[in-house]
């Protein structure tokens, strides 16, 4: 079925593909490797084409000058005939097809000017639905609008510039000089797919699949202005087109296996996401089997990568919707939350924990008793954490009504896994703010049952002194192997 889909979107475009460039003498564009775009679903995010493949202009792709006089003002399309209407719509739309060089802001400053007018009332005519446009104005419009937006896109600041590899979190966002033009064609996009004149039938000939792979591509775009306009566009595209939301998630599944598993770099991870989290509360019951897939293999390991601080809202709003949609999904998603549970990096382990919270908020009983047992062992860790802040922040898990509540019907099984995470803390954890909640819990253990908390601290104080005796033994044979190698020994 999704070989049909793909050859299904290719058959429209057999003639002329509007989505491609090369037919304006542009070559192709929207990789950055300017390879040539399959419809197969794979994205090539990772490789920025470098200033070599994208000439002076690294904001625009190449900029190609318009032919001497191309570029002059045109009649208002309002004050034309009707009947002239969508010759002159073309002759715009020829006009918007020069890219210009924006790195030189003294260069073709009239024919930008003019450029720039013709696009906001491209806009406006589109917006305002004066006129049903042709589907011939229609093809020319999806195929400028490409020529505009798909291009190379400028090398990363760690990436063919000599610079030092640098934290994405601690990196400054870069800002295309070519925005004052790309702005308005991502809004004639915008302004065309959602407006109640579009025919759906008509517009998937011209936004077909290697279209909507291109958008894809360009999410990985440095400039958040673009990544924010990319985001609206391409929901629009998936609530409008039907047919491409197959193809859509799948996409988007190749782009979290390649940032996941190999460059653990994207501009766009967290836009997408948040495309995702309204896909997510769309999904209808039951849940089908390949959205559960989903969640496993790609929404999970997501957890695992680095810079997981710059997406993790996104992130959890996704798990946690998943989790309030199916509640039989919560034993899976903490076991996969603990298996990319962080060791040595605070912040993140801080993430998780915030994380874990809104999870167990959705979780029922049942499920709760499936996953308690790994689950406490690793919050125990976090109480006795040196760094003052996960401590903290697992001990606030304690003032959420419905957590105490899953504990209290299973106290016997928790209190003992964390009883000496807590004894630890009141007799020697550094912080005292950490010192204060550790009473405040244990209080709350007391309350919830003095016996089991009292046999608790019995077994505890057993284990200490097991533990106290098996010291002491062990001292006792190192002392004797000392006496026996006689006065020579070097002492340790």
């Amino acid at each position: 079925m999704f070989k049909k889909i793909i050859k299904g979107g290719n058959k429209k475009s057999s003639k002329s593909d509007p989505n491609d460039p090369s037919q304006y003498g542009y070559g192709a564009a929207g990789n950055r490797n300017s390879a040539p775009v399959s419809t197969n679903v794979v994205v090539n995010h990772a490789s920025r084409g470098g200033l070599g493949a994208s000439g002076p202009n690294v904001g625009a792709g190449m900029a190609v000058a318009p032919p001497s006089a191309a570029v002059e003002p045109l009649p208002l399309l309002r004050d034309a005939p009707v009947s002239e209407r969508p010759n002159l719509f073309l002759r715009k739309l020829q006009i918007c097809c020069y890219v210009f060089d924006f790195s030189d802001t003294l260069k073709s400053v009239r024919e930008k000017e003019i450029k720039r007018q013709t696009l906001m009332e491209l806009v406006d005519f589109i917006q305002s639905g004066s006129g049903k446009i042709t589907e011939n104005c229609q093809e020319e419009m999806i195929r400028m609008i490409s020529v505009n937006i798909f291009r190379s896109l400028p090398p990363a600041a760690h990436e063919n510039t000599g610079q030092e590899v640098t934290d994405p979190e601690e990196e400054e966002p870069s800002l295309d000089p070519a925005w004052p033009h790309l702005q308005l064609v991502y809004e004639l996009l915008l302004r065309y797919v959602v407006s109640s004149d579009t025919d759906t039938k008509v517009a998937k000939r011209y936004i077909v699949h290697s279209f909507v792979l291109k958008l894809l591509d360009l999410f990985d775009s440095e400039d958040p202005r673009e990544r924010e306009y990319l985001k609206t566009i391409l929901h629009r595209i998936y609530g409008k087109f039907m047919v491409h939301r197959p193809f859509i998630r799948k996409a988007i599944n190749n782009i979290f296996y390649r940032f996941i598993y190999e460059t653990e770099r994207h501009s766009g991870i967290g836009e997408l996401l948040e495309i995702l989290g309204s896909i997510v509360n769309g999904f209808a019951l039951p849940m089908k089997e390949e959205h559960k897939l989903f969640l496993v293999r790609a929404l999970i390991p997501l957890h695992k990568p680095k810079p997981i601080s710059l997406y993790h809202q996104q992130l959890s709003y996704c798990i946690t919707q998943f989790v309030e949609k199916d509640y039989k999904l919560a034993d899976t998603v903490i076991r996969g939350l603990l298996k990319y549970w962080p060791v040595i990096n605070c912040q993140k382990e801080v993430l998780f924990i915030g994380e874990l919270e809104e999870i167990l908020e959705a979780t029922q009983p049942s499920e709760f008793q499936r996953c308690m047992v790994p689950l406490f062992r690793q919050i125990a860790r976090c109480l006795n954490s040196y760094h003052f802040q996960v401590a903290e922040r697992a001990l606030f898990l304690w003032n959420n009504e419905h957590i105490v509540s899953l504990i209290a019907q299973n106290r016997s099984v928790v209190l003992p896994i964390i009883f000496g995470a807590l004894e630890k803390n009141v007799r020697s954890h550094w912080n005292q703010a950490v010192h204060g909640l550790t009473v405040n819990v244990r209080k709350m253990f007391v309350e919830m049952d003095t016996e089991l908390f009292e046999e608790c601290q019995r077994q505890y104080a057993e284990k200490e002194a097991k533990a106290k005796e098996v010291e002491e033994q062990r001292q006792l044979n190192w002392e004797r192997l000392a006496d026996a190698a006689g006065e020579d020994m070097v002492t340790i």
